[in-house]
């Protein structure tokens, strides 16, 4: 048997060979190498060639079994979630009910008044982890802005006024929500109209795709279109609902009727938890909107429990959340005619999921209330909460 000779010539053409050749190929090259050279091969490599002795023996192995596939995924430090794997949903529940969406709509950014400290204390406090399992800050403060999540106080996020009871009105948001989250036969609704879409030539502040020319003043719009919509935090879907009419507590209430048999189908809840903002359709003292939410509740022979976000402070509303989502994927699109504007909506995901999207040509009139006369009559049909009764409604189902 010849034995292979290390000359300077012999050592450039292997070692040209060896790297242009990749993982298994390379090892066994070098194991067929080795076995060339005779006995102590493996050291004459180590020295002339520098090669790994560990590598060369794995190659003789494959060599010997066959190719090995390598597993680079296995190597290195695991993320913190693959140990445990419920942290991302922990973080996102603690941190999306205190979370804000960017008041602008320029961004799809959530904005939280929670630190990656207050996080770390509150996953041990309320989700049960020891602080040796937790990561550290650091790693808690980049899950935070991997879910989109940003820590830092922003101007722009901060909400014109304060009332007395906006911090007990949070806390009671909170509570209830957090129930109707982990309670069977629970269903939480977060509604809300959005500002009235101006159809025409209009930049809407964005950069035109197709390089066309926008007005950069809204002048006699061709129309306006309303929206309303429903979004189911616990499933992030979204169900908007569009019209040239005005966007009344009987378009809403009518809204949810037309979406009811969807939900009752899929969720069979009892009780559906509704949150709201304090718009001047559908607040608590709206008498038109409790009358309708009064009829839906006995109609439908469900609970529904209205909890309101305090005055000024409507983008910690979830369905705000989309609402930016939406500007954002329509900026730089001109909504010259209303085909358009329904396409758009339909092709917008929100995590992933895009909306029911449903045009509504019934036109609604404004100004309907009822006198107080009967509205007492409507009051004594729904339990508010002492101390927060403006936020706080419970309509029970007729017991006639």
């Amino acid at each position: 048997m010849s034995v292979l000779k290390l000359t300077q010539e012999v050592i450039e053409l292997v070692e040209h060979a060896a790297t242009h050749l990749k993982g298994s190929a390379r090892r066994i090259f070098m194991a067929k190498v080795v076995h060339s050279l005779g006995p102590g091969g493996q050291r004459q490599a180590e020295e002339a060639l520098g090669w790994n002795r560990q590598v060369i023996r794995k190659g003789q192995g494959e060599l010997e079994q066959g190719p090995q596939t390598d597993n680079f995924c296995a190597r290195g430090r695991k993320k913190a979630e693959t140990y445990l794997p419920d942290l991302l949903t922990d973080i996102e529940a603690i941190v999306a009910p205190t979370s804000q969406a960017d008041p602008t709509f320029k961004t799809t950014q959530l904005y939280t008044p929670l630190t990656a400290e207050a996080v770390w204390q509150r996953l041990r406090a309320e989700k049960g982890y020891g602080a040796e399992e937790l990561p550290t800050r650091r790693t808690l403060n980049t899950k935070l802005n991997q879910l989109d999540f940003r820590l830092q106080k922003v101007a722009k996020t901060e909400p014109l006024k304060k009332i007395p009871e906006t911090d007990a009105i949070f806390e009671q948001v909170h509570q209830v929500n957090r129930a109707a989250d982990t309670t069977a036969g629970v269903l939480r609704l977060s509604l809300d109209a959005k500002a009235r879409i101006k159809v025409g030539s209009f930049s809407r502040g964005g950069q035109s795709r197709q390089g066309l020319t926008a007005f950069d003043h809204d002048f006699e719009p061709e129309t306006t279109l309303g929206l309303f919509g429903f979004f189911l935090p616990a499933s992030a879907e979204t169900f908007l609902f569009f019209t040239q009419s005005k966007v009344t507590a009987d378009f809403m209430i009518d809204a949810l009727e037309r979406l009811w048999p969807t939900l009752q189908a899929r969720f069979k809840p009892h009780t559906l938890v509704l949150n709201v903002d304090c718009g001047p359709e559908n607040n608590s003292h709206r008498t038109q909107f409790i009358k309708r939410l009064v009829e839906f509740a006995h109609h439908h022979h469900l609970t529904l429990r209205l909890a309101y976000y305090p005055p000024y402070h409507s983008k910690y509303n979830p369905i705000e959340r989309v609402w930016g989502i939406l500007e954002n994927h329509w900026k730089g699109e001109l909504l010259d005619e209303t085909d358009k504007i329904l396409g758009l909506a339909r092709t917008m995901t929100y995590k992933g999921i895009q909306p029911v999207v449903e045009w509504v040509e019934t036109v609604y009139e404004t100004g309907v209330r009822l006198t107080k006369k009967v509205m007492q009559q409507y009051e004594v049909m729904i339990e508010r909460l002492p101390g927060l009764e403006k936020w706080f409604v419970d309509i029970p189902p007729c017991t006639a």
